[in-house]
């Protein structure tokens, strides 16, 4: 990471799940960590200028997607991913000394984390009413704040231990070895490749018309290119009207993935490119059987000037902007 980043934000107050992903890089413990109160403060701040870069939360292994994280690097702002970060994740029932799991009335906590132990709820705490709290490290706060002896909240490990809790119940997630992955965003550059990276984008179809999806997943598969997740997602802009995000393995300076995102910004309303950078767990990215295969599609499906013939020729105005948008994108690589 550039020595002139300086500060990283992320959701607030100490002890969240973020901020303890946060300072397992040595890189980023040592900067200045500025805390928010929610997930559009964290990533407006990096937008506007006010942190460096931020960490947010975008996928956990149990509940999927982070939509408040996703939606906002899709739709809300226009900044690039430079890291992924994944940690394990392990969830408590705490409360204040001398509350009692029989007597309690009320469990606070995130609702991503909330929804993570629903079975835990339903068996040992029926009928309990969960009240929604910005963050995971809030809920334990604020019932420091509180006093109330009848509310619990769902926290890490650690709230107990800063804010002088007792668990009344320990891992209490609905399945063991839960994960939760992690992003490092920033403003302006591209890592450079690594030669192990992953790639995201959001995609728009042209139309909403039978095969849409198929041409867009064609570009990939011609290539051998492994999607890792594939999300729909509501565009905002009319009901009924998706859009999909992509996770893919690869760089957008290799050229088998340059090529994919090239035609698919020709034959989709528009690409938007979130960012190319280290991948923390995928397969081998270019194997020889892959490059193969790729090689083999190549010849056979694409054109004198390398573009997949999968829905028709474009024209060159079109295939000329397409190639002004790659080269954009590529020009942002550090």
């Amino acid at each position: 990471m550039s020595t002139r980043h300086r500060s990283v934000g992320f959701l607030g107050p100490a002890v969240t799940f973020t901020e303890e992903a946060l300072v397992s890089q040595q890189d980023l413990a040592s900067m200045r960590h500025q805390p928010f109160n929610s997930m559009f403060e964290v990533l407006d701040s990096v937008q506007t200028g006010g942190v460096d870069l931020a960490l947010v939360p975008i996928e956990n292994m149990i509940e999927g997607v982070v939509t408040s994280s996703i939606d906002a690097l899709a739709f809300g702002t226009g900044l690039l991913i430079q890291r992924e970060v994944t940690m394990d994740v392990r969830l408590m029932l705490m409360a204040l000394p001398g509350a009692k799991l029989d007597e309690v009335k009320y469990v606070r906590s995130y609702p991503v984390a909330s929804a993570q132990c629903g079975k835990f709820l339903i068996r040992h705490l029926p009928g309990v009413v969960i009240v929604a709290a910005n963050s995971t490290a809030e809920a334990a706060r604020d019932l420091v704040e509180s006093g109330s002896l009848d509310t619990a909240v769902i926290s890490p490990p650690r709230a107990a231990r800063v804010y002088g809790l007792e668990v009344l119940a320990a891992d209490i997630a609905d399945r063991r070895g839960n994960k939760t992955r992690f992003a490092l965003v920033g403003r302006d550059s591209v890592p450079p490749p690594t030669g192990r990276d992953k790639t995201s984008l959001v995609v728009y179809q042209r139309a909403d018309a039978p095969g849409s999806l198929v041409g867009i997943l064609g570009e990939f598969v011609a290539r051998s290119i492994n999607i890792t997740s594939l999300q729909c997602r509501p565009t905002k802009a009319s009901l009924g009207n998706y859009c999909f995000l992509i996770d893919c393995e690869g760089h957008v300076m290799d050229q088998a993935l340059g090529d994919a995102l090239r035609n698919l910004q020709m034959r989709a309303a528009s690409v938007k490119f979130l960012g190319s950078y280290p991948a923390d767990s995928v397969g081998q990215v270019d194997d020889p059987a892959g490059r193969a295969l790729r090689e083999d599609v190549d010849a056979s499906y694409v054109d004198e000037d390398g573009y997949l013939l999968l829905a028709g020729v474009p024209d060159q105005t079109t295939r000329n902007q397409a190639d002004s948008w790659l080269a954009d994108v590529r020009s942002r690589v550090a």
